[in-house]
């Protein structure tokens, strides 16, 4: 028995190694060959296709590390740009007198009424400054129109050469129209500092300036009757009448003119361009300062004396009456050479009884006559030589709103008597050619534009402080 089951186990054994003898080795999968060490062994099915992967992830780690080395760069150089930008925006706020007007601004609260914007913004808004939007031109610069990111429609106005004055007028205008809430005059929007000339932002006031409805050749503009005329004059007598007596500080304009009057869709005026205007103390009624203003509309006592008044503004209205009177411009070499100055030309009339003659014949009719005669006698009054002769603005608001709603008011009779008086007024601004001005203080010399909006300075060799008394 034990011999019969060691026998099949023997049996068991040899089937096993026998099996075992003739089995072949496998490779694994991908690869070929008997798998045994003494025969072909294993090897990779495509070897040449494992070499090129083996190249592409080479290439790609390659690209993605230079494009990494680029990125990096591009990051540093990009950010070293805006550093670069940021410095310059900052030295150009700096130059454009920011520091200042940020002073101003803790001090009467300006960010209130006036918005800074960026550079970017207003580019944006004129389309880059496109020729296409320019709205107005001068001595002063450039006007665009500009729309914003909410669709308001802004007048921006664009320094032509950045120069110390001008930044101390633009920052002097931010500061001036901050004090000011009036219906008739313009509304400053905000400001841009940052760029290589400032910016100031106004409302789009749409239908121009009085002196091109005035002065209109070409039809381009509605012509004013003389109900709207009145009107405007008004308006505008109560705006500079508000500046006088009732801002938070005295104002004094400086360069009233048609040019600076804008109409809106409805012909209501809208006074404009502060960037010569001076607030003057409570406890000032004038103050010493060098003569500047628009050839026409200068008041002669403040050119012989540079003693700057709300009377100067007083005169400079006068001149715009005559102009809305008689439609012809503050200063024409047209006329004759006596008559070049309106002023002088429209005194000299109303004193020789020619009112009529003169006044724009389109404005007469039987019903307004008188009307015109009592407004020519107002702005006579306000072409008085000495200042303290002429009415307060108060007082010709008052009268020409009389005027407008109760009919006739006519103001006081007109003292003619003085030979001084008639003699400044037929040559306000010195000898018969208006050259030169000569006074026991000093010389003044007079230089004109040829822009019809240019404001022209009027540089004075008596010494003076333009910021005091």
């Amino acid at each position: 028995m034990a011999l019969a089951i060691a026998a099949n186990a023997y049996k068991v054994f040899e089937a096993i190694l026998t099996s075992l003898m003739v089995a072949k080795c496998l490779c694994l999968k991908g690869f070929k060959g008997d798998g045994k060490i003494n025969g072909t062994g294993c090897c990779p099915l495509n070897d040449g296709t494992n070499r090129t992967s083996l190249w592409i992830y080479i290439a790609l780690g390659c690209f993605l590390a230079i494009f990494a080395l680029l990125l990096g760069v591009s990051w540093i150089y990009w950010g070293l740009k805006k550093r670069k930008l940021i410095k310059l925006r900052a030295k150009l706020f700096l130059q454009n007198g920011g520091l200042l007007l940020q002073q101003l601004a803790n001090v009467k609260g300006l960010t209130e009424t006036a918005k800074i914007f960026t550079a970017k913004e207003l580019k944006r808004a004129t389309n880059n400054y496109e020729e296409s939007r320019v709205i107005g031109q001068g001595g002063y610069g450039t006007v665009y129109k500009g729309v914003l990111t909410d669709n308001s429609v802004v007048a921006i106005k664009k320094s032509t050469i950045g120069n110390q004055s001008q930044i101390e007028q633009f920052i002097n205008e931010i500061v001036v129209l901050s004090q000011i809430n009036h219906r008739n005059v313009v509304k400053l929007v905000g400001c841009c500092l940052e760029s290589k000339v400032p910016l100031l932002v106004y409302e789009f006031i749409t239908n121009g300036t009085l002196y091109d409805h005035i002065h209109d050749k070409l039809g381009n503009f509605l012509p004013l009757s003389w109900d709207m005329r009145l009107q405007i004059a008004t308006e505008t007598a109560g705006a500079v009448a508000y500046l006088h007596s009732s801002a938070s500080m005295p104002i004094i304009h400086r360069d009233i003119k048609t040019a600076n009057i804008l109409l809106d869709e409805n012909c209501t005026a809208k006074v404009s361009d502060f960037g010569a205007s001076r607030l003057v103390p409570l406890d000032h009624t004038e103050i010493t300062t060098l003569v500047q203003g628009t050839l026409g509309y200068l008041d002669p006592e403040y050119i012989h004396t540079s003693q700057l008044t709300a009377k100067s503004d007083v005169y400079s209205f006068g001149v715009v009456l005559a102009e809305l009177l008689t439609g012809q411009k503050a200063l024409s070499f047209n006329r004759p050479e006596c008559d070049a100055s309106l002023a002088m030309f429209f005194v000299t009339s109303l004193k020789e009884d020619r009112v009529l003659e003169i006044i724009d014949k389109d404005l007469i009719t039987e019903e307004n006559v008188d009307q015109l005669k009592a407004v020519s006698n107002i702005a006579r009054s306000c072409l008085r030589v000495r200042g303290e002769d002429r009415p307060t603005m108060k007082e010709v608001t008052g009268e020409l709103e009389e005027l407008r709603h109760k009919g006739m008011h006519p103001w006081d009779e007109y003292d003619s008597s003085s030979s001084e008086e008639t003699d400044s007024l037929l040559y306000p601004y010195g000898d018969k050619n208006g050259d030169t001005i000569g006074s026991s203080t000093g010389t003044t010399t007079i230089s004109t534009t040829t822009g019809t909006f240019d404001s022209i300075n009027v540089q004075s060799l008596k010494s003076s402080d333009d910021d005091t008394r």
